[in-house]
């Protein structure tokens, strides 16, 4: 049986560096949320700009995107200032972010609802990142 979902469209954003469960659980109760999904990625030269390095490139980490069965358009990230006009250029409803940015968003409360859901417990990027290091330095 078909159940209404309570938004239209549900904007999201992140790097998604080191595709993993945790990402794929957050992407999975948007899409319980919303009836279409826009992931905003963060491109490699926005990344560079707050001083992070990603391990996989932009262009990869779209396409790992786009295959997945919860997100319906993938659009780059390249300004922190750029979220209103998304929100306005694609009708979203629903601005959802994990809860470790809880409150750094609620200016966008103006454009549409604001949602900050739970992380997946034990597994992030950074995590992954540093099992990795740690592993090839005791090699």
């Amino acid at each position: 049986m078909y159940q209404q979902k309570p938004y239209g469209v549900v904007l999201t954003y992140g790097t998604f560096d080191l595709f993993h469960a945790g990402h794929v659980r957050l992407l999975e109760r948007i899409a319980a949320l919303g009836s279409y999904v826009i992931v905003g990625c963060s491109t490699d030269e926005f990344n560079a700009g707050k001083g992070k390095v990603t391990a996989i490139p932009y262009e990869d980490r779209v396409e790992v995107l786009n295959a997945c069965k919860f997100v319906d358009l993938v659009i780059p990230e390249t300004a922190w200032d750029q979220k209103p006009g998304d929100i306005k250029t694609h009708g979203a409803e629903l601005f959802v972010m994990g809860d470790d940015w809880a409150g750094e968003f609620d200016d966008l409360k103006a454009h549409c609802e604001v949602l900050y859901l739970p992380r997946t417990p034990d597994i992030s990027s950074t995590q992954i990142k540093h099992t990795v290091k740690c592993a090839s330095a005791s090699s």
